[in-house]
């Protein structure tokens, strides 16, 4: 029987890099996954091919700064398989820019996303795995948040606004109803450098993953490893990223 046989997982930011990686792993692994992303077509054929390969996928167009895509999905995974047992919120963006730009439009939207986003799907999550007794929420952050590097204020801020939500909602669950799993990923070969308006800061971005930048894969089997623990053992926090990266 397959590890992760009994799971029902829905994956925002599922179109591509991390989100696409975890979602193929975890069905491997015998996970019933929903893809989520507003890219519709793509996601549609990534969950076609998951069904091809023997896998079980479902497509969901969801935008998730906006709160009723949130509830959309976690109820279209409820009403197709009964239940969710783990949110993992991994659409983020990156537009970076030094502070002294003044790019409110691109603060606004990494908050948007990076922060509000993952706050849409707590909500719309939470009650429910209140409900069923049992959930996991798991995030994908960033090592950014840990040190925070010129032209990345604002970016770092929201995730480690992520990560403060993180241990409080894991400090409001000591009840062993929900689990909670922060992973900081560093550089992985992902489109993030896509979201950078700043040429010269998205060729460098691009430039730094193609010299080291590990696989989207890395980062899947780190979600696969928290969620295949058993429901009283909770791996709160992992950081990943290449040994080459200071």
């Amino acid at each position: 029987m397959l590890p992760l046989h009994d799971k029902i997982v829905a994956i925002t930011g599922a179109s591509g890099g991390i989100g696409e990686a975890t979602a193929r792993l975890l069905a491997e692994r015998g996970a019933a996954v929903v893809l989520a992303a507003r890219r519709g077509e793509r996601i549609d054929a990534v969950a076609q091919d998951i069904r091809k390969e023997g896998g079980r996928a479902l497509a969901c167009v969801v935008d998730v700064t906006k709160a009723d895509d949130l509830r959309r999905l976690v109820s279209t995974t409820v009403d197709r398989y009964g239940r969710i047992d783990v949110l993992l919120n991994n659409a983020g963006i990156a537009p970076i820019s030094p502070l002294a730009d003044l790019d409110t439009d691109g603060w606004s939207a990494m908050i948007d996303v990076n922060l509000r986003g993952m706050l849409n799907g707590v909500a719309a999550v939470l009650p429910v795995f209140r409900e069923q007794g049992a959930g996991h929420l798991v995030s994908i952050v960033s090592v950014a948040g840990l040190t925070v590097s010129p032209s990345m204020a604002v970016y770092a801020a929201t995730k480690n606004a992520v990560r403060t939500v993180h241990e409080g909602l894991r400090t409001e669950s000591t009840d062993g109803v929900v689990r909670t799993t922060a992973i900081s990923p560093g550089y992985i070969r992902t489109d993030l450098a896509d979201s950078m308006g700043d040429p010269q800061l998205r060729e460098r971005t691009r430039e730094y993953m193609d010299a080291m930048g590990i696989p989207p894969a890395a980062v899947a089997r780190a979600v696969a490893f928290a969620i295949e623990q058993p429901h009283d053992v909770e791996i709160g926090e992992i950081n990943i990223r290449p040994t080459a990266q200071a």
